[in-house]
């Protein structure tokens, strides 16, 4: 390892809060420890992200970095690059996913490899407990949910229909973690006659950036009618971004998110413990979400 630790810091999109949120933590982790970090994105898209870290594992031994830490586009967690990678002597760590290969890398492995996630489950099971303080009559949930081949996503929703009251029903949207996508989603339904007529009591999204973007769609209804059905209308998202949804809930655009810690900085620290340490952290470890405002505050606005 050189005296400066250097890693790189692949995440998804640059169009979303918590992914910048992401490299600010790792930013100003990296200065507090005196690591360099590089930052790059992948605009939602698995193949460039497979290149843009290839360019990296394949360079010139003396520029290779010390260490990636990713947060994969797409369910498979990159396992080839991911295998050259540790190969080179480079550590990995994956951020919000659970991914097979990583208990097989570390039994072979020089160099650290593991997983740092929130608990995404936990976050679905939250968002339920916000359905049942909010609607405690019960009720229609339109649920925005992430890409189908994300695990995060897949997770959150494996949550959130464990623990629903079994009054509330919830009807499910996909879109693709942006507010420009769930804005694009949202508008899409409202043109469908069956939705001009459908009874909905709160519109619950996987992130902030959804949520905001349904709001946005909800908002530009373009007839009198319309505009009644729908005023009321309650949103609620998750990330918790201190700047971004915690103010929009402070601001009363959303009724409430689920604070998700920034893993970014985390992982950095881990890495640079394991890397002088020699030992690796735990396979997994879980970062607890919380809801915002708590669950009893949320039972005073129903």
């Amino acid at each position: 390892m050189t005296t400066k630790p250097n890693v790189v810091i692949a995440l998804l999109t640059q169009d979303n809060d918590y992914q910048v949120e992401q490299a600010a933590s790792a930013e100003d982790t990296a200065r507090k420890l005196g690591i360099g970090v590089q930052v790059i994105y992948a605009d939602n898209d698995s193949i460039l992200q497979s290149q843009q870290i290839l360019k990296f594992v394949q360079g010139k031994a003396e520029l290779r970095p010390d260490g990636i830490i990713i947060e994969p586009v797409g369910g498979t967690g990159l396992p080839q690059v991911a295998r050259a990678a540790v190969q080179s002597g480079i550590a990995w760590v994956i951020l919000n996913r659970e991914v097979g290969y990583v208990g097989e890398l570390r039994q072979s492995s020089s160099a650290p490899v593991f997983t740092v996630a929130t608990d995404n489950q936990e976050v679905g099971r939250i968002q339920s407990r916000q359905f049942a303080a909010l609607l405690p009559s019960g009720g229609s949930v339109l649920y925005i949910q992430g890409p189908s081949d994300s695990e995060t996503s897949k997770l959150r929703l494996a949550g959130m229909l464990e623990t629903k009251p079994a009054n509330v029903q919830v009807k499910t949207i996909k879109a693709q973690w942006t507010e420009a996508s769930a804005f694009k989603a949202i508008t899409s339904w409202l043109q469908l006659s069956t939705s001009q007529h459908a009874q909905i009591d709160l519109v619950a999204a996987q992130n902030d950036a959804m949520a905001a973007g349904a709001k946005k769609a909800f908002q530009q209804v373009n007839s009198i009618a319309a505009m009644d059905h729908w005023s009321g209308l309650r949103f609620v998202g998750v990330d918790g971004v201190p700047k971004t949804g915690q103010a929009r809930v402070k601001e009363q655009l959303l009724t409430a998110t689920i604070i998700t810690p920034p893993l970014a900085g985390t992982a950095l620290e881990m890495i640079l413990s394991a890397m002088r340490s020699g030992k690796f952290p735990p396979e997994v470890t879980l970062i607890e979400p919380t809801s915002y405002p708590t669950i009893e505050a949320l039972k005073l606005k129903k």
